[in-house]
């Protein structure tokens, strides 16, 4: 039987390290050690005690019991970004080095070939997700884009343990794999509710076919509710019910 422990976890990787040459590839590398290590000194989280799995241009670690999550989220990533701006300074943009990050809280412990446990999987996840690559690519000039489990942003996030605020991230779905599950996106020096991401955040999302109730009433809605009608379409919602709104405009045909 494993041993069972609830851990913090970060993962790393580079966007567009397998396009780089040879040269730029060992840059890269030694970059994202030190940048961790430093980033890691500045936030006092002990980087000689991390159990780490790398991969090139990816890092994944589970930290030390007591490590804060705190410290990781908001100290570590403030210096990280700062490190990686001073890295691409005077570099030419296709030999930047943009990372993806992923924060997460959970069962995860060492095993023959890695680690175990449902955390790795959802970091890895989150990690290669989608919508967390979009949010990287929708902000050209961003050197990081971060991404923290539920778990990290109602307990550490919501409650102010830091300073970035809660505002500042933006909730979206993730689904790969075997995995579906919420996520929270950072990306510093952004807006990143404002990010073109190719997906609704799940505060705003509503499902096809998805109904709200207002006033006795319910109105069907088929499309994101920011996304604008185009040119000759017709706007329908059905209601039933009484709807108490005097004034209100609820359908338009054309």
């Amino acid at each position: 039987m494993g041993t069972f422990g609830r851990r913090l976890l970060l993962a790393v990787d580079a966007k567009g390290y397998g396009g780089a040459d040879v040269v730029t590839q060992r840059q890269l590398q030694e970059a994202i050690q030190r940048l961790l290590g430093e980033s890691a000194a500045a936030a006092g989280l002990a980087r000689e005690r991390w159990e780490t799995q790398t991969g090139g241009d990816s890092v994944f670690a589970i930290l030390p019991a007591g490590a804060s999550e705190p410290d990781l989220v908001d100290t570590f990533m403030r210096h990280l970004d700062a490190g990686l701006r001073e890295f691409n300074r005077n570099r030419v943009r296709e030999a930047w080095l943009r990372l993806r990050a992923v924060v997460h809280f959970g069962t995860a412990s060492p095993a023959a070939n890695g680690f175990e446990g449902r955390a790795p999987v959802e970091v890895g996840r989150m990690l290669d997700s989608k919508v967390l690559k979009a949010a990287l690519a929708a902000a050209p000039d961003a050197c990081l884009a971060l991404a923290v489990s539920a778990t990290v942003f109602n307990d550490v996030i919501s409650e102010a343990y830091t300073t970035i605020r809660a505002q500042e991230f933006r909730e979206v779905r993730i689904a790969e794999k075997e995995y579906t599950g919420r996520a929270w996106i950072w990306v510093p020096g952004h807006d990143a509710k404002a990010l073109a991401l190719g997906v609704a955040s799940t505060s705003d999302a509503v499902d096809m076919g998805a109904s709200e109730s207002t006033g006795g009433g319910t109105a069907s809605v088929a499309s994101s509710p920011n996304e604008p009608t185009a040119l000759g379409d017709t706007v329908v919602q059905v209601i039933s019910g009484t709807i108490h709104a005097q004034g209100a405009v609820f359908g338009i045909s054309k």
